[in-house]
């Protein structure tokens, strides 16, 4: 019997690059002949956690981001070089059939390594406008897999480019029934409690507002979303508020909450994302290209606050594309006219009390929606895979 296919997933550091790779990866699994599966990442806790909870090997490679100074830049570089030396090793070692990059400065070493032994690349990108990684590898690809058709102008590639939506995870798959249901459960992972999603409604349907900072959580909306709402209290009474705060970060959010007087669940991270988006009426959320493909897939209307220190600006086109098309509204921190809690104070005020603005926008939304996106990947991810040949070299 021919040995299965390894295929290595390369880069991580943050949800929004990790999480499409494991939706590829589970879907994967379930083919008739099932590959070997690696994640070469940073070696961060984050990551390490999520590999491991799917399923996966792992390998972690030395890499930290450019800096500002010299001497970050020359650590970068060498951290750079002595990463590709060790993902060259790995994949010889390993045999590697098949890399597909995540983006991120992290997911090049070996990128590189592939390209270096003649191992075919597949590259995800979940952004309207690709990142730097993306846009170097491009032209050395063997193919592209984008989030967005509008993405496609700023490559420059001979290799198939398809436009696939971005990958969700398989709990996903799920979402019809836990949205009726409500059950998912909330984790605290400063305290170790867990929370269902039903035990968050009272015994009539409340409404829910979902504020999420992405996987690291955000300073920023931990600070500024509880004081909007505070401004707004006197709509709040039929909703709850459940924010994901990063980790380490849950406890002063949640004193902050309570300094205003305002019920909240505030949690360091939501592990099971769809059964808490089944129940969400309304979100609060930066604008990374996995988080916007998890909000379509649930329909989940959203006032977006795009990360200012995004690379290129990436979350600001994100956010952009999905309020042209009528699922969202922005709250930029780049352009404030006034104190950030102040600006989204007035655009919540009227979501929060209007249900068919919010009914519209879910309609919007889940017409971006690609649920079938991780599937559509793995397919053109096997079928590489299935005719690589390994060269030692």
């Amino acid at each position: 019997m021919a040995t299965p296919p390894h295929i290595i997933f390369a880069g991580g550091m943050t949800g929004g690059h990790l999480f499409p790779g494991i939706a590829v990866a589970e879907q994967l699994t379930a083919l008739p002949r099932r590959p070997q599966i690696t994640f070469a990442g940073s070696g961060n806790r984050f990551e390490r956690r999520h590999v491991a909870r799917a399923g996966f090997g792992y390998f972690a490679i030395a890499c930290h981001p450019l800096g500002g100074s010299p001497w970050k830049t020359l650590r970068f570089v060498a951290d750079q070089v002595a990463a590709y030396h060790a993902a060259v090793r790995f994949l010889r070692r390993q045999r590697g059939s098949l890399v597909v990059g995540l983006g991120g400065y992290c997911s090049v070493p070996m990128a590189r390594a592939a390209l270096h032994l003649g191992i075919p690349l597949v590259l995800l990108e979940q952004n309207t406008f690709p990142g730097r990684a993306t846009r170097w590898l491009a032209p050395r690809a063997s193919l592209i897999c984008l989030g967005f058709e509008v993405a496609r102008r700023h490559l420059e590639a001979s290799c198939p480019v398809r436009v696939t939506g971005i990958p969700v995870r398989s709990q996903f798959g799920a979402l019809e029934h836990t949205r009726a249901t409500g059950r998912g459960p909330i984790e605290n992972r400063e305290n170790g409690e867990k929370h269902s999603a039903r035990s968050l409604h009272s015994s009539r349907r409340r409404h829910r507002l979902l504020v999420l900072g992405g996987s690291q959580g955000a300073e920023s909306l931990n600070q500024a979303v509880p004081r909007a709402l505070h401004k707004l209290r006197h709509n709040l009474g039929a909703w709850e508020i459940v924010h994901q705060a990063g980790e380490g970060k849950a406890a002063a959010a949640r004193e902050l909450y309570k300094k205003l007087a305002l019920p909240a669940r505030v949690v360091s991270f939501i592990d099971d994302v769809a059964s808490v988006l089944a129940g969400t009426d309304l979100a609060i959320s930066r604008a990374g290209g996995s988080a916007l493909a998890e909000l379509s897939v649930a329909g989940v209307p959203a006032v977006l606050v795009p990360y200012p220190h995004a690379t290129d600006d990436h979350q600001r086109r994100n956010a952009d594309l999905m309020a042209r098309r009528g699922a969202a509204r922005i709250v930029d921190p780049r352009v404030l006219s006034d104190r950030l809690d102040n600006l989204l104070a007035e655009s919540l005020a009227g979501l929060l009390i209007d249900p068919w603005q919010r009914q519209l926008m879910a309609h919007a939304m889940r017409r971006q929606a690609r649920p079938d996106a991780a599937w559509t990947v793995a397919q053109m991810v096997a079928e590489l895979a299935g005719t690589a040949h390994f060269r030692a070299a």
